[in-house]
């Protein structure tokens, strides 16, 4: 195994119930760039009755993927590490698949428990919801089996696996061609009887936010979402649902009478289609069961707990003590793409200060202060691809990176902030400004104000701009800024000057910058 970080990547697979995951990644400072993922529906859990034993038709499927996934991991250089979940766990005949996959793929499989599996999910959504100080609520819907974690950065309160899976479920109540009339309440009460023994714990221990996990939840997610007629976002990381949106959900994946029609009426794939209703129903379980009123989706589970948990082994990963996994990747992205990042920090400095001394003014709530600061330090990593318009490429290169820890609308609203930091002022004519919401659009034109005079503060680029203060009266801000030595201040403040007038038209007063 190598030792250099440098030359490390890992890919790691999560071998499924009902699909194989890889996601392939090189450590950086503080955390891993994606290179690759790959995912395959294999459902090698399929068919099996109780899942107490692999089919040799699921054997021969799961085995060609891992040699497909090896050749993939070998393309990148990669060292793999792989993990099996419940189908594999449960089978008595797992050790023909893990020597298979020794020889055959050249692959070692743990076998992990139900407990270590939730684990590993739980580190993942930590870092995909960018919140490890609450105390979260988890659960993560699988092929064959459901784990449910609370806990936060320090700790597991609980950690449990239930045999509840998509895959298992629809077997054992969505087997026949046509959905029986009886199937989804016998399925529904199945499910609410195995979560009950946890409901008296869940509800002493308590938790602040509730997150929904796995392939199940983010279908669930987007067919929540296409009911509000908007284009599907680029990333479902952190939507937020209801009880009440999956229990709609529920209803109207049940009107489908068969597999085929479910699979037109909600544009799935049919490996989906099969075994939605039985996830959905787990998930409408779990809403009521534990009196969760709104979910909220992570992208990050089971396959990037394991890539943490492999990188922290190596003293590389990112640690859950970290605060804010969001802003960590935001200057990740800026450190890659940025040619003069200390500028850009420098810029988000002074944005900050400014934020802090007039975000009541511009009415924007104090949250908004993140989304200036990633904007400001992302401003110019379209410079990667060229310096000409380079807050164009801006927003193309942050609308199109992982940004784990954001919402879909957050990383958009970062992007505008960062494509309007110079040259033209937002307007109705630029569509992704006009697709914004009257709120948001204030959100963007009022941190772009902010960040464009900050831009202007440091036209020097050495960082020489270090306090400011404001005055306002009932028509004027005058903005003062200070420096740390006696240096010439006139070409940042007339630079700051100049991209004023984004500032005065959201305030409507006449502003001036100028050195005191």
């Amino acid at each position: 195994m190598a030792n250099d970080a440098d030359n490390l990547t890992i890919a790691a697979l999560d071998i499924g119930t009902n699909s194989f995951h890889m996601v392939v990644a090189k450590p950086v400072v503080g955390g891993f760039e994606v290179i690759a993922r790959e995912k395959e529906t294999v459902r090698i859990g399929h068919g099996s009755g109780e899942m107490k034993q692999l089919d040799d038709d699921a054997i021969e499927r799961g085995i060609a993927c891992l040699a497909r996934m090896r050749r993939v991991a070998n393309s990148h250089g990669a060292e793999i590490r792989a993990v099996a979940t419940s189908a594999v766990r449960e089978a008595k005949n797992k050790s023909d698949f893990l020597r298979r996959a020794r020889k055959e793929a050249n692959i070692e499989i743990e076998v992990i428990s139900g407990v270590e599996e939730a684990r590993l999910i739980h580190l993942g959504a930590l870092h995909g919801i960018g919140e490890p100080d609450k105390t979260m609520f988890l659960c993560d819907i699988g092929g064959g089996s459901t784990e449910i974690v609370l806990g936060n950065e320090d700790e597991e309160m609980i950690a449990r696996s239930f045999k509840l899976g998509a895959v298992r479920l629809t077997d054992r109540f969505f087997s026949t061609a046509a959905l029986h009339p009886s199937a989804v309440g016998s399925c529904r009460a199945f499910v609410r009887s195995t979560l009950m023994v946890l409901q008296s714990e869940m509800a002493e221990l308590g938790h602040e936010i509730a997150v929904a996990s796995s392939g199940t939840a983010e279908t669930v997610a987007k067919l929540i979402h296409a009911r509000s007629g908007n284009a599907e976002p680029k990333t479902m990381n952190r939507f937020a649902f209801s009880g009440k949106d999956i229990s709609e959900t529920v209803k109207q994946l049940a009107s489908a009478s068969t597999v085929e029609e479910r699979q037109i009426m909600f544009n799935l794939e049919k490996s989906r289609s099969e075994i939605i209703l039985a996830g959905a129903i787990i998930l409408e379980a779990i809403s009521d069961v534990f009196g969760i009123s709104t979910f909220m989706y992570s992208d990050y589970a089971l396959r990037e707990g394991l890539l943490i948990d492999t990188l922290q082994r190596r003293g590389l990963g990112p640690e859950a003590s970290e605060v804010d996994p969001a802003m960590r990747s935001v200057r990740l992205l800026a450190d890659r793409c940025d040619d003069r990042p200390e500028h850009s920090q420098h810029v988000a400095r002074i944005a900050g200060q400014l934020f802090d001394l007039l975000h009541q003014q511009l009415g924007l709530d104090a949250s908004a202060r993140r989304l200036l600061e990633a904007g400001a330090l992302l401003a110019n990593v379209g410079v990667v691809i060229s310096h000409s318009k380079h807050h164009l490429h801006s927003y193309y290169v942050i609308r199109n990176s992982e940004l784990v820890g954001l919402s879909d609308r957050e990383i958009e609203l970062i992007a505008q902030v960062a494509r309007y930091h110079r040259k033209g002022l937002p307007k109705m004519e630029h569509k992704e400004f006009a697709a914004l919401d009257s709120s948001d659009q204030h959100t963007v034109r009022a941190l772009a104000a902010i960040l464009r005079i900050a831009v202007g503060l440091d036209r020097t680029q050495d960082g020489r701009v270090k306090k400011m203060s404001v005055a306002l009266t009932e028509l004027d801000l005058n903005i003062s800024f200070t420096t740390s030595k006696k240096l010439d201040n006139e070409l940042n403040e007339f630079a700051a000057n100049e991209r004023r007038s984004l500032l005065a038209e959201v305030l409507g007063l006449r502003v001036k910058i100028s050195a005191s």
